[in-house]
């Protein structure tokens, strides 16, 4: 990691050295304060990492950055970017929350280090997340080569775009998960590979547009420190090299710990996407969906229901397939108003995710043949711990995020749920630069499959947060200041009421 950490420095000064441009240094502040168990809901989640359960926490923060929309006219682009947070009531006292450079040919981008990257096809202020590649976990340090932005495909008279990414990196938890588990499943040295794509489909000049995805996650390599089916605590060295590395590609192989039933190499993820807008002058319109899967009996919603028995009892048989409904998803619709800054922006948002492809699991046996794949246990893993990373999910909020868990278990507890969510925004015109949001989300929790709450826990968390930047032109031109009040109500996440203050400076230095 250190040697890393010094390549990402070395291209960092690369990028800087011989051009001419413009570097923004940002500096902030940020205290919180709750009463209660934790720090509210929306206060903590959709913030990269970068916040704290703990009631009373805070941070020092800053950062300086080159844009690469500097070198919009040039062929090849260079950009980097440093920023270090000093914390108290954090999972670390010090953050490396962002570290990379990049370079940029035509569309394409090559990033190398930890950044922060963008929630695709949502409204990031005021969706409730996304379920595969969200905002709510730190960057993790590796290396990403993206189209980051929409590229018409020659040929199509504009109609198709596309654009992506593919990424591997590092995670660095390993002391987070020894601090905190004590003596329960944690890894070491793990992997994470994501990719996704996204399809534009718009006739040039025309208001409508359909835009398609698909999203998808794996952990692998490192070791697990697990318990056997004897309950012994067990390290289990997990595929890697340039086989774990392509198997997170292209999922295959098996893991060592497995015997008759094999499952695919690492843990893997994903979602399907689907927005749909219609944009005139005075207003838009968008609807959209986020389907989450973890195998194929919600990614393909098949599996294969074949096997023979006795000693064929592993072997396809026969052509039969189990069929799985489709009732997992995130649907919401977004309203802007180009002509009300008053409210800007509405989104509403409906998350259910209690089915799991059903309550059933049986794999195929010597004597019975039945497979039925059910269970799929949503960011949860026997070998890894889950879809997370410094304790919060690397998806969706809304999922209870290890660090909740007050018996050091990483694992997500609250998988089974539905929401209702709701983000109101906007700029009101007598005081420019003041800008507010509003955020109200109902929960139905459920537990897991396997530990079920003995009674249904409900939440209501509500956020209300306005920000002010001072005009460029005045004595505090750079500076900016934010308020926010946030409470929790219900048996899910406690009753917590809290608030947050941050400010900041913004200045721009001429290299």
């Amino acid at each position: 990691m250190k040697s890393l950490h010094l390549t990402i420095l070395t291209l960092c000064l690369v990028c800087a050295n011989g051009v001419q441009a413009q570097v923004e240094v940002r500096s902030e502040a940020q205290l919180t304060t709750s009463s209660g168990e934790h720090t509210p809901l929306w206060l903590n989640a959709n913030k990269y990492g970068l916040s704290s359960l703990d009631k009373t926490n805070g941070y020092l923060r800053v950062g300086a950055f080159r844009s690469l929309e500097q070198d919009s006219m040039r062929r090849w682009k260079r950009g980097f970017g440093a920023d270090m947070a000093l914390a108290t009531g954090f999972t670390s006292d010090l953050v490396a929350q962002q570290m990379y450079g990049e370079i940029g040919w035509h569309a394409g981008l090559l990033t190398l280090g930890a950044k922060e990257q963008p929630m695709e096809l949502k409204n990031a202020e005021l969706s409730s997340g996304s379920q595969t590649l969200g905002i709510n976990a730190r960057p993790v340090p590796g290396i990403r080569l993206s189209l980051p932005d929409y590229w018409t495909i020659p040929g199509t008279r504009g109609w198709l775009a596309v654009k992506g990414h593919l990424f591997y990196g590092w995670t660095t938890d390993d002391g987070w998960q020894r601090d905190f588990t004590c003596s329960g499943k944690r890894t070491e040295n793990t992997m994470l590979h994501t990719k996704a794509g996204y399809l534009r489909i718009r006739k040039p000049g025309r208001p409508f547009m359909l835009e398609l995805g698909l999203e998808t996650g794996c952990q692998f390599g490192g070791r697990s420190f697990i318990t056997d089916n004897t309950g012994n605590f067990i390290m289990v060295k997990n595929e890697g090299g340039l086989s774990g590395l392509f198997h997170a590609l292209v999922p295959g192989g098996s893991e060592s710990v497995e015997s008759d039933y094999k499952n695919k190499a690492g843990n893997h993820l994903g979602s399907y996407l689907l927005r749909a807008t219609y944009d005139r002058k005075a207003w838009a319109i968008a609807v959209y969906a986020d389907h989450f899967f973890e195998d194929h009996s919600q990614m393909f919603f098949l599996d294969y229901d074949g096997y023979g028995t006795g000693e064929e009892w592993d072997k396809w048989k026969r052509f039969n397939w189990m069929v799985y409904d489709l009732r997992d998803m995130l649907v919401g619709a977004e309203l802007t108003l180009h002509r009300f800054p008053w409210v800007n922006h509405v989104v509403a948002e409906y998350i259910y995710t209690k089915y799991q492809s059903g309550p059933v699991y049986h794999d195929h046996t010597f004597t019975m043949s039945d497979h039925v794949a059910g269970q799929d246990n949503y960011y949860n893993n026997y070998i890894f711990t889950g879809w997370q990373h410094w304790g919060q999910v690397m998806g969706s909020p809304l999922y209870l995020s290890p660090l909740y868990n007050s018996d050091g278990r990483i694992c997500i507890s609250n998988n089974r749920f539905w929401a209702i969510h709701l983000g109101i925004s906007g700029t009101p015109p007598p005081a420019p630069g003041l800008h507010y949001r509003l955020l109200a989300t109902w929960q139905k929790g459920f537990g897991t499959y396997i530990e079920p709450y003995p009674d249904p826990r409900r939440n209501f968390s509500l956020l209300a947060e306005a920000d002010y930047a001072f005009p460029q032109a005045s004595a505090l031109g750079g500076w900016s200041v934010k308020g926010a009040f946030a409470l929790d109500r219900g048996s899910l996440l406690g009753d917590n009421t809290g608030v947050q203050f941050t400010i900041g400076k913004t200045i721009t230095v001429n290299q």
